[in-house]
């Protein structure tokens, strides 16, 4: 691939001052069963080329799905015309030296066995095996499991030399059940929708304790049913890894987005509470709260090596002992809005330009096990794996809803709850951040379904979380 691309990159003819090539290509396969019976079976493919051209301190872009010279020059020619076109009315002036920097390197994901290890039969009778352990009595309604594999190459060259390759293999599992008695409906997954997303090969489905998870699973929605409503109150909040999942994802990440700082995604994904002035100085949480910006966590769900512009990615503190120190800002953003930032210039596939987005955005872990965690509560609830969500287009005030609850009653975990919820504002919430678990605690998940931009894009994140605290948080009950 090298020697076609630095031959296109040296044969396109355009006056730009900097051309760079991501050619990116992707195999899928996807399996789902819905009470043991197969809903889908599909493989997909996807290649091709997205240009980016500089021309007088402006960007331009094109994609094509040929990689033949021809269809890249005609897209370069697209992008330059874009480029040249725009810089008449350029926001801020961007420069090679600064914003494409020449970098050489390669990712690839760990993984013990290849995504071909197991046939399509044999992932299919693992499903069905799965949604018959899930049917735990005659009161579970509906059983469903999934699997996906993901095989994604990416080569990006440029006209000053870089070569950047990266190749992601990962697996995404899901499960779970739903129980029913008379009006009584409840739902129980593993770690919420599709949370175990993970790079690695097949060894992923091998688990050694993965029939018992289904089956407690099962277990548990039946469980649900008879359980007691969460109450109403404003108690101590525990959130398992599952959820806080969630909470980093809406209440941290995306606010720290510099593009919606600065006010590109208003009109789709919305903007942000934080302004420009706050780095280095807003306390977004108690000292307590320590977030990474940190690619580089083997298997974690979005690690990599550089982003789509070839930034070189970096392990970075976002917010250290509660002060917001950087963004999830690209090298474009940063010039733009004079703040720091992070390698976080990613596009979902190869038709898409690279955007200001999340990677893996983690909580660092405490010093306290979970049993010293409940131990030390009197009174309140611990709640796992995300059911609802709700938060304003500021990322301000949220609503948050899971799945399962457990009452915290003189440090012991007591009684079930079903239906839990609770609501807060960011600065409130994560400022009555009062104890972290430590690493024994400390969990990664992930999603696929991260969206953002026009038109939008569908990334992978991931997020680690150990077991949290927060004091006087409103929680109640409801919903089915």
């Amino acid at each position: 691939m090298w020697s076609e691309l630095t031959k296109a990159i040296a044969n396109i003819k355009i006056p730009a001052d900097w051309i760079g090539i991501r050619v990116v290509k992707e195999t899928s396969s996807h399996h789902y069963f819905r009470d043991a019976l197969p809903q889908s079976n599909g493989k997909s493919s996807t290649s091709g080329a997205m240009l980016e051209v500089m021309v007088n301190g402006c960007i331009g872009y094109a994609a094509t799905n040929h990689l033949e010279l021809a269809s890249l020059q005609a897209a370069a020619e697209k992008a330059y015309k874009q480029a040249q076109a725009a810089s008449q009315w350029w926001i801020h002036p961007f420069q090679v030296a600064t914003e494409r920097p020449k970098v050489v390197g390669e990712y690839i994901s760990p993984f013990l066995q290849s995504l071909d290890a197991l046939s399509a039969a044999q992932i299919n009778d693992l499903l069905v095996r799965t949604c018959h352990t899930l049917k735990v009595s005659e009161q579970i309604v509906q059983t469903t499991a999934s699997a996906t594999t993901t095989d994604r190459e990416t080569w990006f060259a440029s006209s000053n030399g870089s070569e950047v390759y990266q190749n992601f293999i990962s697996l995404r599992q899901h499960y779970g059940a739903i129980a029913q008695e008379g009006a009584i409906v409840q739902h129980r997954t593993n770690n919420g929708w599709e949370a175990n997303c993970y790079q690695g090969g097949m060894e992923l489905f091998k688990q050694e304790d993965i029939w018992q998870r289904v089956q407690h699973i099962g277990e548990q929605a039946v469980e649900l049913l008879t359980a007691q409503e969460c109450p109403t109150t404003r108690t101590n909040l525990v959130l398992a890894p599952d959820q806080m999942m969630l909470q980093i994802h809406e209440s941290v990440g995306h606010p720290l987005e510099i593009d919606r700082i600065l006010g590109d995604e208003r009109n789709y994904a919305g903007g942000s509470f934080v302004n420009k002035s706050d780095f280095g100085v807003l306390v977004y949480g108690s000292p307590l709260m320590n977030i990474t910006f940190d690619p580089t966590v083997s298997g974690e769900f979005a690690s990599y090596g550089f982003d789509d512009t070839g930034a070189v990615a970096t392990r970075e503190y976002l917010i250290k002992e509660g002060v917001l120190l950087r963004g999830l800002g690209s090298l474009e953003s940063q010039k733009r809005a004079g703040i720091p930032g992070v390698a976080c210039a990613r596009a979902c596939s190869w038709n898409r330009p690279a955007i200001d987005r999340m990677a893996n955005l983690n909580l660092e872990p405490g010093k306290a096990s979970f049993e010293e965690i409940i131990a030390g509560i009197e009174h309140g609830v611990y709640m796992e794996s995300n059911r609802s969500w709700s938060i304003d287009d500021r990322r301000y005030k949220f609503q948050f809803g899971c799945e399962y609850a457990k009452l915290i009653e003189n440090g012991k975990l007591t009684k079930t709850l079903r239906n839990p919820n609770y609501r807060a504002t960011t600065p409130e919430f994560w400022h009555s951040l009062i104890k972290v678990g430590n690493s024994s605690t400390w969990e990664m998940y992930g999603t696929p379904y991260c969206g953002k931009g026009e038109p939008n894009q569908a990334i992978w994140v991931g997020h680690g979380s150990p077991v949290c605290v927060f004091a006087n948080v409103e929680v109640f009950g409801g919903g089915t």
